[in-house]
């Protein structure tokens, strides 16, 4: 897959191509669902795959103060993106000065001239734009100016048999991003994982801690305060620790973690924390390393306890509990 972040990247002679326009925050089953079903209805026309989004997330620049924790850092949703069999993405950095372009400029400089766009395919909410003055008309009207045809995709909505909460909602909840974080807040992950398509993900640097938990016998890799991907509830989490440096086949790629988050009350935290016990592992260093958590299941929330020592008995039973959820995964 082409990876783009500016229109002069894009070969003279690319296209014809179908385009999306979008922030697929998460890369739900939702986008999925629409992307793939787009790759298929280009390659049978023959033409090129295209998807354009945006960094940061619009809401970030317009308001910060109220926008979304987002499911997603780039390099995620770059993966999951190419992951669908997208010919390319194109990834804007989105400023106050690009929100001003009318969406008569923004279709024209990058659906039409830069993408030579013969589809453009989007919801029936969208919006484009200064002001996001452009809506599905606008597109369309576009589209009869410019000469693309616009595709028109509706909700997506899990099958009758999905086994994901929220499914008795009289109005047939759809696939989102806002479902995800609403689950994500209350810890349960294990549901996020089916509205997702797969675990949620946590990516960052390892940095120095306390050096607590390795003094308790449990040594954690810490994540970084530029941690990317939304953090769940604090608790205690099964999951698995992986290692994008290493080649796939390596023994010390994809190892079974305890994950902790929260501000250890019993030793009167302050500052929230993620960090991950890889199981029966105290020879690793990774300080430095980027790192991966894949959250399987939420154990239990985060408790304060009266003493060290019941902290550590309580620790190797959360230990004992990631290897029963784990075991029917490795397995």
């Amino acid at each position: 897959m082409h990876r783009w972040t500016d229109l002069a990247q894009v070969p003279a002679d690319f296209g014809p191509s179908v385009v999306t326009v979008g922030n697929f925050d998460g890369v739900h089953r939702g986008h999925v669902g629409v992307l793939t079903r787009m790759v298929a209805d280009a390659r049978a026309a023959g033409a090129r795959s295209v998807a354009v989004t945006f960094t940061p997330h619009p809401q970030q620049v317009h308001r910060p103060d109220e926008a979304p924790p987002l499911l997603t850092g780039d390099t995620d949703r770059l993966e999951l993106l190419e992951g669908t069999g997208l010919d390319a993405v194109l990834l804007l950095t989105y400023t106050l000065e690009f929100a001003q372009q009318t969406p008569e400029e923004f279709v024209r400089r990058y659906l039409v001239d830069g993408l030579r766009a013969r589809t453009v395919v989007v919801g029936r909410d969208v919006r484009f734009g200064r002001g996001n003055a452009g809506d599905l008309s606008t597109m369309v009207a576009l589209g009869e100016r410019f000469g693309f045809a616009v595709e028109v995709i509706e909700d997506v909505a899990p099958d009758g048999d999905e086994d994901v909460a929220g499914l008795d909602d009289p109005l047939r909840r759809r696939w989102s991003s806002t479902w995800v974080r609403e689950l994500l807040a209350a810890g349960d992950v294990r549901q996020a994982a089916r509205v997702l398509g797969r675990p949620h993900r946590v990516r960052g640097t390892v940095v120095h801690g306390d050096a607590r938990g390795r003094e308790l016998g449990y040594p954690t890799a810490n994540l970084g305060p530029d941690a990317t991907g939304m953090v769940p509830a604090d608790g205690v989490y099964a999951g698995w620790l992986r290692r994008p440096s290493l080649p796939a086949g390596d023994p010390d790629a994809v190892l079974p973690a305890a994950v902790s988050i929260g501000t250890n009350p019993t030793f009167d935290g302050l500052q929230r924390r993620v960090e991950a016990y890889v199981l029966d592992r105290t020879d690793l260093h990774l300080y430095g390393e980027e790192v991966v958590l894949d959250l399987v299941e939420r154990l239990r929330p985060t408790l304060r306890f009266d003493s060290v020592d019941a902290l550590v008995e309580r620790m190797h039973e959360d230990v004992e509990a990631v290897r029963q959820v784990l075991r029917p995964v490795a397995g």
